[in-house]
């Protein structure tokens, strides 16, 4: 796993926005309440005055009421009564005027002519056409800022969007990188060969195209990276997989190329991906109902990119993924990802050496062991190491502390492993006594089981979901493990139903997740591992590491039939029945410890795992006195 070296604080920027993107800010705000403006000044109707129909007009005249009249070339009337008040009026233009034209005259009406002013046609065709108007520049507008976030417009979809780490290369070094020997030993000759590519050429070796690097989630695979070219001292282009696909069809082809060609630009130099396995699934035949095509064409332009450079131009392909078992084959062949590099979780003194970079810069108590503590998280990642730690230290801050201590990293690791502990979670007087036998019965087993871990520590705290804990340290890190270590860890994990039935003669629903793990274990060990007689040594394990668990797909996907599933279902039952009689025979034989451990619990609510032993060893000086 991967500690980085904290990041130098950049100071912000204290540069004051400009006035012309001030303006821009504002310009189009303005824009739209200006055309609102004119469009509610241009709509509203003018003070004409009184409207008459022509016969009304007709007959205003000849009582001799019009004072004034303007006729325009249209048939368009206005004008003044004699009494002040503003008309209008409209001349039917296909009717005789003449009687209007006698009877203005014999009532002497003051009568002009005017021609139809054509302004008022041009406003009614601006306003017509000013939301259009208005609707292009939002669009322009739009297409604008769109253009300024893509980095160049339209023209700026295809390009890649790595992050290029040039004029500051990554500062991350091999010393960085707690543990992992093997692995910075197997990507040292990326370095070399970038360092150095004449010593290669020399020997008429190829340097690697590609290295893939695959492991659980939080190993640090993608800080291996940036050390490799921290060490080789060449720019660093990172993307993720998920970076080249587009919902356009050939954008994501167009990236990689754009991507290769940066690359080659700044020759030698690393081309990360992340996540490959976003864009180099399986591929599928052309039967298939459903397939991806822009993503098939990015995995083929990505294939034809890695078959197209010359190697001797020094750009190595660094990838990473979780996810081995669903890259196509085709993009593990050799001569494009030459190198396959398993990033694994760490043993336990890479844990202690992670621990030991995470709790740089913090003040720890005496009483913090990292050992002890990497003795106690088997299977944590880096990145699980780093959360451990950091939950500690806000268990420090919040018991106003500022130094670590052992109590706040057992603290942590229950907070991980099993959850909040709520005080207000309180368990009723009956469910306590059975939660302290429950427990007590796991620790009783596993203190008197001889391949089974040492207790370290037996809790009824509840926390979570879990209402109480027994938690055991393994004494060295295992890579193999028997039938006598298997067979007493299911034994274990049914100490808690076993001590139910000893003690109250029926079990609860308390041990519903020590079974669900126990047939777990069993069924491994009848279907993998080959530890059963009934079904003798057949294993159908995967084929691929899944390192993000198993899918229902794998368990729909049985390479086995139907009678052997029954013959699998009779060997973990009896498995599971032997490790409870077992269990009941032993806490059975030792009832007075296990009455005394679960009063213990009761009043101390926390017992060391020392306590455990302390009580079978008076147990059996008891016995043998009284034998």
């Amino acid at each position: 796993m991967v500690a980085p070296k904290p990041p130098t604080p950049t100071p912000p920027s204290s540069t004051p926005p400009t006035p012309s993107s001030n303006l821009r800010r504002w310009l189009l705000p303005v824009a739209v309440l200006a055309t609102l403006l004119v469009l509610v000044l241009f709509s509203r109707p003018g003070k004409s005055g009184t409207t008459y129909g022509y016969s009304d007009f007709l007959g205003k005249v000849d009582a001799g009421q019009v004072q004034t009249v303007n006729v325009t070339d249209t048939g368009g009337v206005s004008g003044t009564l004699k009494d002040g008040t503003h008309f209008t009026s409209q001349i039917p233009t296909a009717l005789d005027t003449s009687r209007l034209s006698k009877s203005l005259g014999d009532q002497h009406v003051n009568v002009t002519g005017s021609r139809s002013s054509s302004g008022s046609s041009v406003w009614s065709l601006l306003l017509l056409f000013l939301p259009l108007l208005l609707f292009g520049g939002l669009f322009l507008w739009s297409g604008r800022l769109a253009a300024r976030s893509l980095g160049g417009g339209l023209s700026a979809i295809g390009r890649s969007r790595a992050k290029i780490i040039e004029a500051e290369r990554p500062a991350t070094r091999f010393a960085d990188v707690a543990g992992y020997e093997g692995v910075k030993q197997e990507v040292s000759e990326v370095v070399d060969f970038l360092r150095s590519p004449e010593r290669y050429a020399a020997a008429g070796a190829k340097g690697p195209r590609g290295v893939i690097m695959v492991g659980p989630p939080g190993t640090g695979k993608t800080l291996l990276a940036r050390a490799v070219a921290g060490e080789a001292e060449v720019p660093f282009l990172s993307v993720t997989g998920s970076g080249f696909v587009e919902m356009f069809v050939g954008v994501g082809a167009s990236r990689v190329r754009d991507l290769f060609e940066d690359a080659r630009k700044r020759a030698p130099s690393i081309v990360f991906i992340d996540e490959i396995d976003a864009v180099g699934g399986r591929r599928f035949g052309g039967s298939r109902i459903g397939g991806n095509d822009e993503r098939e064409q990015t995995l083929n332009q990505l294939l034809s990119e890695m078959d197209g450079f010359d190697q001797s131009t020094g750009i190595v392909v660094i990838a990473a993924t979780n996810r081995p078992d669903a890259l196509d084959p085709a993009l593990l062949r050799p001569g494009r990802f030459d190198r396959q590099v398993t990033v694994p979780l760490p043993n336990q003194a890479e844990r202690a050496a992670i621990l030991a970079v995470h709790t740089r810069g913090k003040t720890l108590a005496p009483d913090v062991d990292l050992d002890r503590i990497a003795r106690g998280t088997p299977g944590f990642s880096g990145a699980d190491l780093a959360n451990l730690v950091n939950e500690a230290a806000i268990n420090a801050v919040r018991a106003e502390r500022a130094t670590l201590t052992a109590e706040d990293f057992d603290a942590a690791r229950d907070r991980v492993l099993l959850g909040r502990r709520e005080p207000s979670n309180a368990l009723l007087p009956d469910e306590r006594h059975a939660v302290a036998v429950h427990e007590s019965g796991h620790a009783l087993v596993a203190a008197l089981c001889e391949h089974a871990d040492p207790v370290a520590k037996v809790t009824i705290l509840p926390a979570g979901v879990a209402l109480g804990a027994t938690e055991q340290l393994p004494e060295a890190e295992r890579h193999l493990y028997s039938e006598g270590y298997l067979t007493d860890l299911i034994t274990v994990r049914l100490g808690g139903r076993a001590a139910e039935l000893v003690v109250f003669g029926e079990g609860s629903t308390g041990a519903a997740n020590d079974l669900a793990g126990a047939t777990s274990v069993a069924t491994r060990m009848v279907r993998e591992f080959g530890l059963s007689p009934e079904l003798g040594p057949v294993g159908y394990a995967a084929g691929t590491p899944n390192y993000l668990g198993e899918s229902p797909e794998d368990l729909l996907r049985r390479p086995y039939s139907e009678q052997t599933q029954r013959t699998v279902d009779e060997a973990v039952a009896r498995l599971l029945r032997h490790a409870e009689r077992r269990a009941v025979d032993l806490l059975r034989e030792h009832r007075a410890q296990l009455d005394e451990l679960a009063r213990l619990l009761e009043e101390r609510e926390t017992v060391d795992g020392a306590v455990v032993l302390e009580i079978l060893r008076k147990g059996r000086g008891r016995g043998e006195g009284e034998g």
